[in-house]
């Protein structure tokens, strides 16, 4: 996207019903990089008329085309051509996401590969369920359960990884057969409209797949309350999720939530130590720590505790900080003004609560910082369980350290969250991992690693860290319906009532 009102065919960036329109108001939006503020592009801005003209354009699409009945294999081709696309258009994806976002140049291209698997996967799947015949007892008749798409569903998507959780969404949405509003976050549009531009390229019929940009609370809260949206995914914040599933219930409809978590990662005194330092580190300052799986808990055991957070802090005040194209740089800026002051907020009142702070807890000084919104990696020591910095999120590079001394304390001080998304473990004794991750309540469990996930791999959370699941078979599952169509083979009489 260059500056200046972007769309792939036409000046306009809002995709409804397979053209390329202005928004009804006629309102815009600049897109400005959180490393600089220089101009990205100026996109359309999307009201509540336009989020509708897209809903009416995907329940048409849904009860008219014949999308949904479309033989899944020729679904699963569709998503198959679109990872292509990505493939062949890398370059252009990431480097229109590390200009929305900051984000390293090199992470943007790490998860444009893993977008195009994600497509990959979903395009191979998308046939190979049917369902299944169940035993009535009986061969006088069949059973049989079937798997048929929800219907239209409004997709919301936040900004920390705009095109990833886009395709978390989009490629099973599609493989199951359903149409959808996409409404990206109002802050990172440019790889959602690049992505459209390839669905339509892929030949995915005019209708099937609609695009608002916009602001949540006008355009995403069409998407909550509309009668004719069957399914609500939306991936951000609890605060917005609470009111999106309240919204959605006035009518019913299927809603999925992802909504971020306060992960521990537990590090016994019998890890690998220069293992251990390295994944604390990457566990929350990849991205800035803007990751909802980041491990932004560091829970260490009595005896390895000193040594371990010395080496931790020692590294993180060498991390290099740039903007995303930057080739030195190792991590980058935070989103926006408004979230910089979020962070710099939370740091100072775990501070005013009795956290240590070893390192960082504020901007990084220099002209060339001046104009991005930069935070420098931040530890905070000897943090008690139940104060803020332990309960809130940052949603920024600030690691909290909690002390344990034995495996009970440290399951305890890792489940002491109304969240629960993902947890590391680190430890050299193979039975206890296992013990620890069977005893953790979180959706994703690492031992010895942190952050990686595979497309054929649920993830989601337990507690307020969500319901559903995105990825693998149950992330298919989400978008679909179940269906028990029983046939009697030799239907006659029962004469229950003999209406004499």
């Amino acid at each position: 996207m260059n500056a200046g009102k972007s769309g792939p065919d036409a000046p306009h960036s809002l995709f409804i019903d397979g053209q390329w329109v202005a928004a009804a108001g006629g309102g815009t939006r600049e897109i400005r990089s959180p490393a600089d503020g220089g101009l990205v592009a100026v996109v359309d801005e999307a009201d509540r008329s336009d989020a509708e003209r897209a809903v009416t354009a995907a329940r048409r699409a849904f009860d008219t085309t014949g999308w949904s009945t479309t033989s899944a294999w020729e679904r699963g081709d569709l998503l198959l051509r679109v990872s292509d696309i990505l493939v062949r258009d890398r370059d252009e994806f990431a480097r229109a996401e590390s200009r929305d976002t900051g984000k390293r140049l090199v992470e943007s291209e790490f998860d444009m590969d893993d977008i195009a698997a994600c497509f990959r996967y979903y395009g191979k799947l998308a046939g190979q369920d049917a369902g299944h015949l169940v035993d009535t007892g009986s061969v006088e008749a069949i059973s049989r359960v079937q798997y048929e798409p929800v219907g239209v569903c409004g997709l919301i998507t936040p900004w920390n990884f705009p095109l990833l959780q886009v395709a978390w969404k989009v490629a099973p949405a599609l493989a199951a057969g359903n149409t959808f509003v996409l409404k990206p976050s109002e802050l990172t549009p440019g790889t959602a409209i690049l992505l459209m531009r390839a669905l339509a390229e892929a030949g995915l019929p005019a209708g099937v797949g609609n695009l608002v940009l916009g602001a949540g609370a006008e355009v995403g809260a069409v998407l909550a309350e509309h009668p004719d949206i069957d399914l609500v995914s939306f991936t951000g914040g609890l605060h917005t999720g609470r009111a999106i599933s309240a919204s959605a219930a006035g009518t019913v409809k299927k809603v999925a939530l992802e909504l971020g978590g306060k992960n521990p990662n537990v590090v016994f005194a019998d890890a690998d130590f220069e293992t251990a330092v390295d994944y604390a580190l990457t566990a929350v300052f990849l991205h800035s720590g803007q990751v909802c799986s980041a491990g932004a808990r560091l829970i260490v055991q009595d005896e390895l505790h000193d040594a371990l957070v010395d080496e931790v802090v020692r590294r993180a005040e060498r991390i290099r900080i740039g903007g995303p194209f930057d080739a030195d740089a190792e991590t980058g800026p935070l989103i926006s003004a408004a979230h910089l002051a979020k962070v710099e907020d939370y740091v100072a009142r775990s501070v005013a609560e009795g956290a240590v702070l070893r390192t960082g807890g504020g901007r990084p000084a220099g002209e060339r910082y001046a104009n991005g919104h930069f935070y420098l990696p931040t530890v905070l020591d000897e943090v008690r369980q139940g104060s803020h910095a332990v309960v809130e999120e940052s949603f920024g590079p600030v690691l909290t350290v909690e002390r344990f001394t034995d495996e009970d304390d440290a399951v305890r001080i890792a489940n002491d969250t109304h969240y629960g998304l993902a947890a590391g473990v680190f430890t050299g004794d193979p039975a206890r991992a296992q013990r620890v991750a069977n005893r953790l309540r979180h959706g994703t469990v690492w031992i010895n690693d942190f952050h990686p996930y595979l497309p054929q791999a649920e993830w989601g959370g337990y507690k307020q860290s969500g319901t559903g699941r995105e990825l693998g078979r149950a992330g298919l599952g989400e978008y679909q319906e179940t269906k028990h169509v029983y046939q009697n083979l030799r239907p006659g009489p029962q004469r229950w009532f003999s209406g004499e």
